[in-house]
């Protein structure tokens, strides 16, 4: 039987229209719709299956508005929100007015960026704050542990994946002295992440009186909605924040990654009770028999300013009405009047960053993206490869990083604005993952942040147009196939 017949025999015809009627009646992006569509027609059988696992909401989108309704409720009552909220946003706006982060220190429309992650991602914004930039594994972890061994009251953990290997028990042990103390440990983890994590690596935790909850265990329609955060808080008074998981791949002693180069935050100041805030919802919603109440324990006052950072915290995720971590990139690249310079692992942008970008740059903008020249996935390295290809036509500058793996996700407008976090540029993280992203606004912190970049672009090799053009057949073929399905990667 050929492989056309196989595609119009009557059962694959079945299948086609079955397959058709629920990923329509699913209401997803028309770019995500069409993939499904494609893979379900050029894979017969198979195609329905990876749907179903994949692709399938079940109940999962009842489930979201309901964490939602909740979340709403909690930003109300942490806030103090009126129910139209306007007395919190002139006051926000005030704190914005009054700062020394100004528009006569940075040529950006400050208060429209500020405005924008104030309504569609509920990101207050905080001056006074202490900001630690982390270019590797080691410090971070350093930091951490020393941070968990001083901790008094709680401390919250969460993460994507934690590994069963050294570094992994090296911060059980610190928590599970902690928790012997009397301090209360939460940590939360991810059901796809830490799949193949043993429970009893956390069963000295748990037997000291610290508490492991599960996000979304896996099961039909659940390996989509993961939650890609990666946050840590001590006592509410120190946080942090970025791209490195719990691993010892993240302090560069994979053999198959070699160095890993990332960006993590360590955050001291009011910023950190918008991390408390987000664990304690994602807590909530993972572990209903017991949540967790806004104390205020929980949000201690900061009395002295510890810096002079001014951050917002935004989140994003299929439970939030907008995606705003997608909103803040494209209005930040929207903003940019010199330079826009960018690091992410995974470069699937939709069409609505990939038009920003190419505008950008062909206003004269100098646009520049870092991409890991040795990815993990190669369907989303030979994607990231065509959309970059459309951007080098734009006068884009790419660079492939070959020194390690690159898994940090950065942006930086005209060094003035930084915004580092778990959110990668593309589909999965602005639809389908729960992600967290700092905005910082602090000149030496920006200018800190693009200075590194440079650094980078040494251990770098430039995907130039000549290049590019010249790739061999077989890549273009890979790059048409991958894009193709790009929404859905």
């Amino acid at each position: 039987m050929t492989y056309l017949s196989l595609i119009l025999s009557p059962l694959s015809i079945i299948n086609i229209i079955f397959g058709a009627i629920i990923v329509f009646h699913g209401r997803k992006t028309p770019s995500v719709t069409w993939a499904w569509l494609f893979v379900i027609v050029m894979l017969p059988y198979v195609g329905i299956v990876l749907y179903m696992l994949l692709g399938f909401d079940g109940r999962r989108r009842g489930v979201f508005v309901e964490k939602r309704i909740r979340d709403t409720e909690n930003y109300r009552e942490f806030f103090g929100l009126s129910p139209s909220g306007h007395d919190f946003i002139n006051e926000q706006m005030d704190i914005l007015k009054r700062g020394a982060f100004t528009e006569d220190s940075c040529p950006i429309k400050l208060d429209e960026i500020v405005y924008l992650n104030m309504i569609a991602g509920r990101a207050a914004y905080t001056e006074g704050n202490d900001v630690q930039i982390f270019t590797e594994g080691g410090p971070k972890f350093d930091a951490l542990v020393a941070d968990i061994l001083g901790a008094r009251q709680h401390i919250f953990l969460q993460y994507f994946i934690v590994r069963d290997d050294s570094l992994a028990k090296r911060i059980i042990e610190a928590l599970t002295s902690r928790a012997r103390e009397g301090v209360q440990v939460r940590m939360l983890v991810d059901g796809l992440g830490c799949l193949r994590t043993p429970s009893s690596l956390f069963t000295p935790l748990i037997s000291a009186g610290g508490e492991v909850a599960t996000f979304m265990p896996l099961h039909l329609g659940a390996l989509n909605y993961r939650n890609h955060r990666k946050i840590a808080i001590i006592d509410g008074r120190i946080g942090y924040v970025g791209g490195l998981n719990i691993g010892n791949e993240y302090l560069g002693l994979s053999k198959r990654f070699g160095f890993w180069r990332d960006t993590h935050l360590r955050i001291r100041g009011d910023a950190v009770h918008q991390l408390t805030l987000s664990f304690i919802m994602d807590w909530n919603f993972a572990h209903k028999k017991e949540p967790l109440s806004l104390s205020g324990d929980l949000f201690p006052a900061n009395n002295i300013q510890p810096g002079t950072s001014a951050l917002q915290i935004l989140s994003s995720g299929p439970d939030t009405e907008w995606s705003s971590i997608q909103y803040a990139y494209m209005k930040l690249i929207n903003s940019a009047n010199s330079q826009i310079i960018m690091q992410s692992p995974y470069f699937i942008p939709d069409d609505s960053i990939l038009e920003a970008l190419r505008l950008a740059a062909l206003s004269g903008v100098d646009v520049r993206i870092m991409i890991p020249a040795h990815p993990d996935h190669p369907f989303v390295y030979w994607a990231a490869l065509s959309y970059l290809g459309d951007l080098l036509r734009a006068g884009v500058r790419c660079y492939k990083y070959e020194k390690g793996f690159i898994h940090s996700k950065v942006m930086v407008i005209d060094e003035c604005i930084a915004s580092i976090g778990t959110a990668n540029l593309d589909v999965r993280s602005f639809r389908l993952n729960f992600e967290i992203n700092a905005i910082i606004y602090d000149l030496k912190l920006a200018a800190e942040t693009a200075k590194q970049f440079h650094k980078d672009v040494q251990d770098c090799s430039e995907i130039t147009l000549a290049w590019y053009n010249a790739r061999p057949r077989s890549v273009r073929v890979r790059e048409a196939f991958s894009r193709l399905v790009s929404p859905i990667l």
